[in-house]
């Protein structure tokens, strides 16, 4: 009989992240889908500052063009990058978000239902051992597989024979 492991050192995780050495250039995954909500809308706006009329005033952003209460390109991001972390590719083998470019394609609104597709660009070795410095290309698709933005994460994940920082 053996014994019950007691520490979490000792029981192992329902779920791991990819390491860099399993993000090879060319791997490519879809997330989830999620619907953006007036509340998710109303939420961020008032928790942001985004006092801009195109978020607020439904008659003002229909006099810009647009045929919906328009969300802004940070929360489109924010959404899209709480997809990829709830697939969990990044649980417990990210290290650090190093850089990102960002580029808006098309507006968003509410009630699109959006999903991101995400795609390894660059993986190499970091400068220290037992991580990689990873670049991915997310492409952020709504309901009509539209491209509605684009950003490009440089991150900081583990390898596999990463050991953690002494104290």
């Amino acid at each position: 009989m053996t014994a019950e492991p007691t520490t979490a050192t000792e029981i192992p995780p329902l779920v791991r992240g990819l390491t860099y050495e399993e993000m090879p250039v060319g791997q490519v995954f879809r997330t989830a889908r999620r619907t953006v909500t007036e509340t998710d809308l109303v939420n961020f706006v008032t928790w942001g500052g985004f006092n801009e009329p195109l978020f607020w005033d439904a008659s003002h952003a229909a006099d810009g063009g647009y045929t919906g209460r328009l969300v802004p390109g940070a929360l489109t991001y924010c959404i899209a990058e709480g997809l990829v972390l709830q697939t969990n590719v990044l649980h417990g083998t990210g290290l650090a978000f190093l850089h990102m470019e960002l580029t808006v394609q098309g507006p968003v609104y509410v009630g699109d239902t959006l999903y991101a597709a995400v795609e390894t660009t660059g993986c190499r070795p970091s400068s220290k051992p037992g991580r990689g410095v990873v670049t991915s290309r997310i492409t952020v698709r709504n309901q009509r597989d539209e491209d509605v933005l684009v950003y490009t994460p440089v991150r900081l994940i583990r390898g596999r024979d990463y050991g953690a920082p002494t104290r």
